[in-house]
């Protein structure tokens, strides 16, 4: 079982964008199609970067960036 840790409900950090995310946002990301994957994920990258965050992601970017 992974110990990779998702930070999905998160606050955005100043790095967070519509295309990319800093640390993984994936509920699961063991099951992942792309976990650990070199230059995608977060967990394989030096600088923490997911460049495919969830297709949830793009909604609950909005909903963060503009919160009611």
């Amino acid at each position: 079982m992974s110990t990779q840790k998702s930070s999905a409900k998160e606050p955005l950090h100043e790095k967070d964008s519509l295309t990319m995310t800093l640390g993984c946002r994936h509920a699961q990301p063991a099951i992942c199609g792309n976990n650990s994957l070199p230059g995608k994920c977060a967990f394989s990258r030096e600088d923490n970067m997911c460049h495919v965050p969830p297709s949830s992601w793009k909604k609950l970017y909005q909903t963060l960036t503009n919160p009611r």
